[in-house]
């Protein structure tokens, strides 16, 4: 059975989520819909971007992934259809998609076209759900589509290197439910550029002077558990998407906060790495 995947900054509290899946599934009933999440923060396509390319890959082979995010069409947001990797993705030209691939090859892409189509506010529900029905159906991009040649880029989302190559300048592009604070700083781009030199990772007025690959290597389980203080202490780590992250470990936003909370961190924040 076909696999349709939807992110989206709908949120929860309105109709949109819940009318574009009525839509598919009257459209195409046998097919398996799979919330990825409904709660990117509107209009954020770093997120979007972040929170996609860190879990498609875990869907099977031909999964058709429906982005509605930013997707008003306008002169400067063409709709696009587009093969990656193996699966497909629908959406918007606004940064997500070349975020989405890396720089790395797409297979076909295409801007959406379809008969009789006119122009709605709500395009995810009026084009984008027919689009993601047709490829999960084993339809072309070819039928529903031009071919389209570059997609749009964001450069901003790129870490900063300076000219001596002592800094590498990052900048926050997602808080998770945790409180967690993820950068654009990845551990392939941290170790081409750090070249095996000592390292301190800056944050607001907080510093690093190790990352970590989990939470619990920050713990010292040798000292007894009553002295250790292990709650709330502040850590840098390379996540399991590979990026750089500054946490409290067992970190509770409704209880003892998190490193967004406790430290500061907010949302394009600047976070750096400077090279001893």
């Amino acid at each position: 059975m076909a696999i349709i995947t939807l992110t989206t900054d709908f949120g929860e509290k309105d109709y949109y989520a819940g009318a574009l899946k009525g839509a598919i599934y009257s459209e195409l009933g046998s097919v398996n819909l799979i919330d990825i999440t409904h709660s990117v923060s509107p209009f954020n396509t770093y997120q979007a971007a972040y929170l996609l390319r860190n879990s498609y890959k875990h869907f099977p082979k031909g999964t058709v992934h429906l982005i509605g995010v930013d997707t008003e069409r306008t002169l400067e947001n063409t709709h696009i259809a587009m093969a990656f990797d193996g699966h497909y993705f629908i959406g918007a030209d606004n940064g997500i998609l070349s975020l989405l691939t890396a720089h790395k090859q797409y297979d076909k892409l295409v801007e959406i076209a379809l008969p009789q189509q006119e122009q709605s506010a709500f395009s995810s529900l009026d084009i984008f759900a027919k689009v993601a029905c047709h490829i999960a159906r084993g339809g072309t991009l070819e039928v529903i589509g031009k071919p389209f040649t570059q997609l749009k880029e964001v450069v901003d989302f790129i870490p900063v290197l300076n000219q001596n190559m002592s800094q590498l300048a990052g900048k926050i592009i997602y808080i998770d439910n945790y409180g967690n604070v993820i950068t654009n700083i990845t551990k392939a781009y941290f170790e081409q550029v750090r070249q095996g030199r000592p390292y301190e990772v800056m944050a607001r007025n907080y510093r690093f002077q190790e990352i970590y690959n989990t939470y619990s290597e920050a713990i010292n389980f040798s000292v007894p558990k009553s002295k250790r203080n292990d709650d709330g202490k502040k850590l840098a780590l390379f996540n399991s998407s590979g990026h750089l992250e500054i946490a409290i470990y067992k970190s509770n936003l409704e209880t003892v906060g998190g490193a967004s909370t406790l430290l500061g961190l907010q949302y394009l924040d600047p976070v750096s790495i400077n090279f001893l």
